[in-house]
């Protein structure tokens, strides 16, 4: 039986392709070591088009989670949002490839689970276990999927519902879901998600903090692994690994080997001096 090697995962890239590419080279994984992706490949940096053409010709090596910003650039292109200053992303709407580009990017999923470890771009409710963020995971992926994928998309936007109840359904549902895993960083001992503040651990409001800090939070079992919170910085906790390590501010691009064991894990990083964009 073939053992498959441990997994190597990114923090968010946001088209900063040269430091990926360093990074890559440096952490050096053999040809059949699974590649994960917090989020955000694009957008801010300075090569977002072919930072994503890199990633599409991985094939199926490559596990790419979706994130705010990726989802944006699927806005734009549907005419739902208008781009913002500092984005980077009319290079890949003006690609001639941008249908196929698109597609892709919106038949990723919002969450990938294996091995007892969870992959999302931002964060996981506290009352969610692993097994339950698929299933949420799921209800929103079949929908931006689905031939009415535009309308879901327009009806994601938003900070209420703020915190997760078994009776949600339809859009209320799947914007709950949409903000948990691709956009929260501060909830309290209930999950109610605060949106006020996007800095480290010591700028959570009162009555709040980190949404993996919550007391009992059912996904504590499990190794979750984030991008999204490039103030927090590289965090590497047994249960809970944070990756957006601030490349596109100029600081430094990561990633990390995930071994079962946890005294394993090996964390690579790079230099992005060269790549500050206009931020998260």
């Amino acid at each position: 039986m073939t053992i498959r090697p441990a997994p190597l995962a990114f923090g968010d890239l946001q088209g900063c392709r040269s430091q990926f590419q360093q990074l890559l080279a440096k952490a050096a994984p053999s040809d059949d070591t699974p590649l994960w992706f917090a989020g955000d490949i694009i957008n801010r940096g300075p090569e977002s088009l072919a930072t994503l053409r890199d990633l599409v010709a991985l094939g199926e090596r490559a596990v790419t989670v979706l994130g705010n910003h990726d989802l944006h650039l699927l806005s734009v292109s549907a005419g739902i949002r208008n781009s913002k200053k500092g984005d980077t992303i009319d290079e890949i709407l003006d690609a001639p490839d941008a249908d196929d580009l698109l597609e892709w990017v919106r038949h990723r999923p919002v969450a990938h689970f294996e091995n007892n470890m969870l992959l999302v771009h931002a964060g996981v409710p506290p009352q969610w276990d692993a097994a339950f963020t698929m299933e949420m995971a799921g209800e929103l992926e079949r929908a931006l999927r689905a031939p009415n994928w535009k309308e879901t998309l327009a009806g994601l936007y938003g900070n209420e519902p703020n915190r997760w109840k078994p009776g949600l359904k339809g859009i209320d549902r799947l914007r709950l879901t949409c903000t948990a895993l691709t956009r929260m960083r501060f909830c309290n001992e209930e999950g109610a998600m605060d949106f006020t503040s996007s800095g480290g651990l010591n700028s959570a409001p009162p009555g709040y903090m980190p949404w993996f800090d919550v007391p009992s939070r059912k996904s504590a079992n499990t190794t979750v692994v984030f991008g999204h919170w490039a103030a927090l910085g590289l965090m590497v906790r047994d249960n809970v690994i944070g990756l957006d390590s601030g490349c596109v501010w100029g600081n430094q691009l990561s990633a990390i080997r995930l071994t079962d064991d946890p005294a394993g894990r090996v964390v690579t990083q790079v230099d992005c001096a060269a790549c500050r964009g206009t931020g998260n």
